[in-house]
């Protein structure tokens, strides 16, 4: 599979007061991402605020996503978890309701050490029978993949991509330089998206392209095609959106923005809460200077 591109990591949006997800406005969502030419759609990733769906939603959500999309983009599932079996039975459901690829998140709270971490992604990925994203967070998992975990994870086949969110981009530039002939390198952050692509970087899991997904997958045709400048004009021109991104924990705040662009509802689920009105105000300015997406 060739992971290469914008990858959005959708919203799950809520209504209801967040009881019910709203299915109507999510076939809006994922059809403006269709039509906006991105690589894939990333459901019950963080974004998709997978700790608080059910797992009846949770499995609903990708298959009905699987539906939606109809093979037009690649549908790459979230369906890690810190428990070897749920993430099994999770991988299981979603490889037989036909999505392209899984992403796995590092196993959360438990803190395995490497050994542990390099077990369990194998004993996902040999069950999985679709291409395996790592997707390496430390800062929501406690917990780092290193190098030389990477470099023992390519002796599985279909391990072929890993979602970089560490921040650390001497690490992500150790794990090009090692893995780059097998894993795809997608930057896990929107607004460091330049450096990663600049490393070998062949895209990125946007939280940003749930609102500029036109934008963003110019920038990454763009860089792709080694035109930086081009690239950079696009990135510079929502930086501050991006950057905005990270004023409370994702994804509280892109919410806030699909509700200023009249995508979805705000609504999130406990323990997160809305955006602060004070944030929303300043958040509408920033989204009013990038303009419209086109």
């Amino acid at each position: 599979m060739n992971f290469e591109g914008v990858y959005t990591a959708i919203i799950t949006p809520f209504q209801n007061g967040g009881r019910d997800i709203d299915f109507g406005a999510y076939r809006e969502l994922v059809e403006r991402q269709v039509a906006a030419g991105v690589a894939g759609i990333v459901p019950c990733g963080t974004t998709g605020e997978s700790p608080t769906l059910t797992h009846t939603e949770h499995t609903e959500l990708i298959r009905r996503t699987v539906e939606l999309v109809a093979g037009r983009v690649q549908v790459v599932a979230g369906t890690g978890s810190n428990s070897t079996a749920e993430a099994i039975a999770l991988t299981r459901q979603a490889a037989s309701d036909g999505v392209d690829a899984v992403m796995l998140v590092n196993p959360y709270y438990n803190k395995p050490p490497q050994e542990g971490l390099f077990q369990h992604f194998r004993a996902v990925a040999e069950i999985a029978r679709v291409p395996v994203v790592i997707y390496n967070i430390k800062s929501r998992t406690g917990v780092n993949v290193r190098v030389e975990t990477f470099q023992r994870l390519l002796e599985i086949p279909n391990v072929q991509a890993v979602k970089e969110a560490s921040g650390d981009l001497q690490q992500m530039a150790q794990i090009q330089r090692s893995c780059g002939h097998r894993l795809a390198l997608l930057s896990g952050d929107d607004n460091i998206t330049p450096a990663v692509m600049g490393i070998g970087g062949r895209g990125v899991i946007s939280v940003a392209s749930n609102i500029y997904p036109f934008r963003m997958t110019r920038m990454l045709q763009c860089y792709l095609a080694g035109d930086f400048t081009k690239g950079n004009e696009i990135f510079y021109q929502l930086l501050d959106f991006m950057n905005a991104l990270f004023w409370e924990p994702n994804p509280i705040p892109v919410k806030a923005a699909a509700e200023i662009r009249g995508l979805a509802s705000r609504a999130v689920r406990l323990p997160l809460v809305e955006l602060s009105a004070a944030r929303r105000e300043k958040l509408a300015a920033i989204m009013e200077a990038a303009g419209a997406d086109q």
